[in-house]
């Protein structure tokens, strides 16, 4: 299935409990691979490092656990809530004060 990524921006995000979790800010993308990797909820330009992990981390889903685009963003449970020992460092190269 294809879709624009910009139909994504802005749409909200529920848990397959239906429980509402955010709304889709930014989106991080594999350039090589042609695929979504995960989506915010919170913006990610013009913060450091630290800041850029924590939203990765709690404010986030990553796109794998995505059931369903519709009129909304359906995760599977728990998928924010998933605890990341420690993120790899390509998903938070190039963020930062002056990379972009």
């Amino acid at each position: 299935m294809t879709m624009r990524l910009s139909r994504l921006y802005g749409m909200d995000i529920y848990s397959d409990a239906g429980k509402y979790l955010g709304r889709v800010i930014d989106l991080i993308l594999d350039l090589e691979k042609g695929e979504v990797i995960r989506m915010t909820m919170q913006p990610l330009m013009a913060i450091s490092r630290e800041e850029a992990r924590k939203v990765l981390r709690e404010a986030s889903v990553l796109y794998r656990n995505v059931k369903s685009v519709e009129d909304v963003v359906v995760v599977t449970k728990g998928s924010t809530a998933e605890k990341f020992a420690e993120l790899p460092e390509e998903e938070v190269r190039g963020f930062g004060r002056g990379s972009f």
